[in-house]
């Protein structure tokens, strides 16, 4: 394919394409067909300690550069990826899966980060005040906190990668990327993008690698990464906290989710099954915000789940290439196992098939909408993370029933209510221990607003107002009066 074969495949260390130092290379596959795309340079630990030096040596000038240049550059990448917008589609689908409809939406959300902290760039601030005493004047600076090491996921391997890129270049930060390695050709050609955008040699540097940890670890404990932003899991992300902690490195994360869905009694079930179908099976459930356990009160229990019933068995599983196809291949077999490992758990305890749960035979790892009712209360799929699209419906009686089942999590990254009282969906959604809440909506992600989570499901937050804050840290500068 022309998109896959113009995209570098060498490590971007330095303004400059480069094989790894070992000359080897790793394979990206297409989870629709199973066949190999390309090989990609795969990164030793002595390449990542290239990309960080590199980093570093740039870091100064770029701090120095003035805003309203980075801002430029990040809104002439805005430009180019909005132009390039098939392109970009069809590569995110060749090596994750997705459909176009969905791969070209990735695009336009994925870029509006660009455009989005072009204009934070301009508005980095501070603040001036005489202290109490009237002696001094304190005077408050902003500074980029230094190299950033950024590690995204393969779900969303556009969006992840602007949304971090964006805030670290509008900051004055430089940046060592690590893509996932089921995804790099998106990241690789981001960096493609950021180039002819005129971003100077050195700012971003991208490193693709099979051996993660080896590549990663010494970049943490070598004390010259300042910021690490990941999303990812939490059991990676415990791994990472420690690291950083020999070092005091600054951290985001955005972690796993357990996100659950209340249906109430007086909801509009067209809406909910409507936002319920966006919450569970956008990007085919591989998502930290995917609905995971889905509540429904029992008045309204069987015609919600006949209803979502209807609407996944309508789905047209297959390549995401093909057109008319709504749910592309999960991204790998391990995925596509853990799925239907939970879904045969389910069942092995009591729960009912009402449409799906069958592995389908043939090439490419498929797995075809599935919804299930009558989930026991120790089935594996209330406690795990899906990532495939499989509805798990339970019921509930009372509106303190169905919170605290919903607060039963380690996580805390997303949730979603219906219901057509504003009193229940403000009273509900205070309580709900999530970061994120969609009342009568199942899409909650917006460059605009501040994306994140609680409890394990991270720190920080990324996108919004607050999202450059990340990579900024305070200076405070005290002027004697009359200095």
């Amino acid at each position: 394919m022309t998109v896959v074969r113009d995209v570098p495949k060498q490590l971007f260390i330095g303004g400059n394409w480069q094989d790894a130092e070992s000359g080897r290379t790793l394979s990206v596959d297409n989870p629709a067909t199973g066949e190999e795309l390309c090989q990609v340079a795969d990164a030793s630990p002595g390449d990542g300690r290239r990309a960080l030096d590199a980093a570093v040596a740039a870091q100064a000038a770029w701090a120095a550069t003035a805003p309203r240049v980075r801002s430029e550059i990040l809104r002439r990448a805005y430009d180019i990826i909005i132009a390039r917008t098939e392109e970009l589609a069809l590569l995110m689908t060749l090596e994750m899966g997705k459909p176009l409809a969905e791969a070209r939406a990735e695009v336009a959300y994925g870029a509006e980060f660009f455009r989005w902290f072009s204009e934070e760039a301009v508005r980095v601030d501070g603040g001036m005040m005489t202290a109490p005493d009237g002696r001094n004047r304190l005077l408050v600076t902003r500074q980029p906190v230094g190299p950033c090491l950024l590690i995204t996921p393969w779900n969303f391997p556009l969006a992840m990668g602007t949304r971090k890129i964006g805030p670290a270049i509008a900051a004055g930060c430089t940046i060592v990327l690590k893509p996932a390695p089921q995804t790099p050709l998106t990241s690789l050609a981001l960096a493609q993008i950021l180039t002819e955008a005129g971003l100077p040699d050195g700012v971003l540097n991208v490193v693709t690698t099979s051996d993660a940890a080896g590549v990663v670890e010494p970049l943490l404990r070598g004390g010259q990464i300042r910021k690490l932003s990941f999303t990812g899991s939490t059991q990676v992300g415990r791994i990472l906290l420690a690291q950083c902690a020999d070092t005091v490195i600054r951290t985001s994360m955005e972690l796993g989710g357990n996100a659950p869905l209340l249906v109430f009694d007086d909801a509009d079930l067209d809406v909910a099954v409507e936002g319920t179908m966006v919450a569970k099976m956008r990007n085919m459930g591989e998502s930290c915000c995917a609905a995971n356990r889905i509540f429904v009160h029992t008045s309204v229990a069987d015609e919600f789940a006949q209803r979502l019933t209807a609407r996944m068995a309508a789905l047209t599983v297959g390549p995401g290439t093909e057109p008319g196809t709504d749910v592309g291949p999960l991204i790998d077999a391990v995925g596509r196992s853990k799925a239907h490992d939970l879904v045969r758990d389910a069942v092995k305890r009591g729960a009912t098939v009402l449409t799906g749960g069958e592995l389908p035979e043939g090439a490419g790892c498929f797995y075809p909408p599935t919804v299930l009712t009558g989930i026991a209360p120790d089935s594996a799929i209330i406690d795990s993370e899906i990532f495939g699209p499989v509805a798990a419906i339970r019921t509930f009686e009372t509106e303190d029933e169905a919170v605290a089942a919903a607060n039963d999590t380690e996580f805390g990254l997303a949730a979603y209510l219906f219901t057509q009282s504003l009193d229940r969906a403000l009273q509900v959604a205070e309580r709900l221990e999530s970061g994120m809440i969609g009342i009568n909506t199942g899409l909650v992600s917006n460059p605009a607003a501040p994306f994140g989570g609680v409890k394990q499901s991270g720190l920080g937050r990324e996108g919004g107002r607050v999202g450059i804050d990340e990579f900024l840290e305070y200076k405070y500068l005290a002027v004697p009066v009359g200095a």
